[in-house]
């Protein structure tokens, strides 16, 4: 996998385009996009907690099939 880093900026209205040729046509593409966050009133790992309770990819955990441990399963790790 080969990753594509591209620096671009928004419109007036928020729009952001991209013109950068992949030399694919007909194909289906991810592309990821992070946005620098100036503001200072969020930690990461608030930023990080927020982004992973609002994401629908981890609402398979929610279900009581992967209750597979409790706190009675292992051992105590102490470093």
């Amino acid at each position: 996998m080969k990753a594509i880093e591209i620096n671009s900026k928004t419109d007036k209205t928020g729009q952001l385009k991209i013109n950068y040729n992949i030399n694919k046509s007909n194909s289906k593409v991810r592309v990821l996009i992070l946005i620098e966050d100036d503001s200072s009133e969020n930690d990461e790992e608030t930023v990080w907690m927020n982004a992973v309770s609002d994401n629908p990819a981890f609402d398979i955990l929610n279900e009581s099939a992967e209750d597979i441990y409790s706190l009675k399963d292992g051992e105590p790790f102490n470093d």
